[in-house]
């Protein structure tokens, strides 16, 4: 399950939506948060795509946990 959130001004973040695929969950992020630049990080137990604003603060993330 992919899961979009929204930065807040604390170290949490909101949830804004949970997707079946990525382009779904890019879809979704896109709508709801205004970001220039992805970067995505893969690992052997998650994906994260870090979601940054023009100043390369991050803004939003989408996470995937591979359930391993």
């Amino acid at each position: 399950m992919w899961k979009v959130y929204k930065a807040n001004h604390y170290i949490q973040e909101i949830l804004v939506s949970k997707h079946k695929s990525e382009s779904k969950a890019l879809e979704s992020a896109r709508k709801n948060i205004d970001f220039l630049h992805i970067i995505r990080e893969e690992t052997k137990k998650e994906i994260v795509i870090w979601l940054e604003n023009k100043d390369r603060m991050p803004v939003g993330i989408i996470v995937k946990d591979k359930g391993m």
